[in-house]
């Protein structure tokens, strides 16, 4: 068995235009000053602190941001190209809303804004190669999100063009993460095309099972779903490579349930909550991820309708720290064991 590694904090929610978030070696101090060993490091937005396209060129760039890391105790856990990854498939009713996470030369222009966003993420293969990591955080992009509900009724063949061509856009993207060594991790997520088991299901198929085709695993996605979380790690244990350490709750009511009422996150009955103050179970989560060699990082990702994010940021590294099971290297029982040979065992069968 293995021991989860961390705890470490997704910057995304972070970098900002006041210090200590808008430089790399402040924000380093600041996560590392609160106990994280680890950050997974955003590759887009405006505010970015990391130069995704300098990263896949140049060995020099990736050693000196490993160094202004490593003065602080820590490592990059995963490079994250989620803006990036959404703008490999978007759907047209979606394009003025998505047109934020590209370039604003880009905005309006829906095929060059698509060809730049793979360009993005096979960058992001080679800067991973080049920082030695074995994963990679992502979003799927999504074409059938707007028919999630079968009404009206869907033609015939709709969602199966829509994960073929899913399949399509993403298969040279696998392959150019194959010859880099990186696993792809999609975020299972609701707006992407990829947002449950039975979805993720559908695209392997498509990429015919590419071994480089994995999982981020998040639960709080999954509660705000009603799916089993745990289950799920049951199922697809083998193809989790990433692991988001959020909460969330979910308090139906007779006003509104799953779909939310378009109501905004405070008010919705599934909402998104700091470490502790929701719903999940992470004590059996962590036992399951554990138990089945899980050999990645686990990632606070802060997204919370009511605590302010320092606070959240503060209370998660002890958090995920006192959750971390440091795996045992021998059976509880040992001290019993009889040694008993293969001659022994069959006379105590009777053979």
């Amino acid at each position: 068995m293995k021991t989860l590694k961390g705890p470490a904090i997704f910057l995304a929610q972070f970098i900002g235009a006041e210090p200590p978030f808008n430089r790399l070696d402040t924000i380093a101090k600041w996560a590392a000053d609160l106990g994280y060993v680890g950050v997974q490091m955003p590759t887009g937005g405006a505010d970015s602190v990391f130069d995704l396209a300098r990263a896949a060129e140049s060995q020099t760039y990736c050693d000196e941001i490993a160094g202004v890391l490593a003065e602080n105790g820590l490592q990059i856990t995963e490079l994250s190209t989620h803006l990036q990854g959404q703008l490999v498939a978007v759907h047209p009713a979606y394009d003025d809303l998505f047109d934020g996470f590209a370039p604003p030369e880009l905005r309006g222009k829906p095929a060059q804004r698509q060809a730049w966003a793979v360009d993005q993420v096979k960058a992001a293969a080679k800067a991973s190669q080049r920082l030695g990591l074995t994963a990679h955080a992502t979003f799927s992009g999504a074409l059938a999100w707007p028919y999630l509900y079968p009404w009206p009724q869907r033609p015939a063949g709709l969602v199966e063009e829509a994960f073929a061509e899913l399949g399509r856009r993403w298969t040279p993207i696998l392959n150019a993460f194959e010859d880099s060594g990186v696993d792809v991790c999609f975020e299972i997520h609701p707006g992407e095309d990829l947002h449950d088991g039975a979805t993720f299901e559908r695209f392997l198929e498509q990429v015919g099972g590419h071994r480089r085709a994995n999982i981020l695993y998040d639960p709080s996605h999954f509660v705000l779903q009603q799916l089993d979380y745990l289950d799920f790690i049951d199922r697809y244990h083998p193809r989790i490579r990433a692991f988001h350490v959020k909460d969330a709750e979910f308090r139906p009511n007779g006003r509104s349930g799953v779909y939310g009422g378009y109501q905004n996150w405070v008010d919705r009955p599934g909402r998104f909550r700091s470490l502790g103050d929701g719903q999940v179970d992470f004590g059996a989560i962590f036992s399951k991820l554990a138990a089945y060699d899980y050999p990645g990082w686990a990632v606070l990702e802060w997204e919370c309708a009511l605590k302010h994010p320092e606070d959240g940021a503060r209370e998660g590294a002890p958090f995920i720290r006192d959750h971390i099971i440091r795996v045992t290297p021998h059976a509880f029982d040992d001290f019993a064991a009889s040694g008993v040979d293969a001659g022994q065992n069959r006379r105590l069968l009777g053979l």
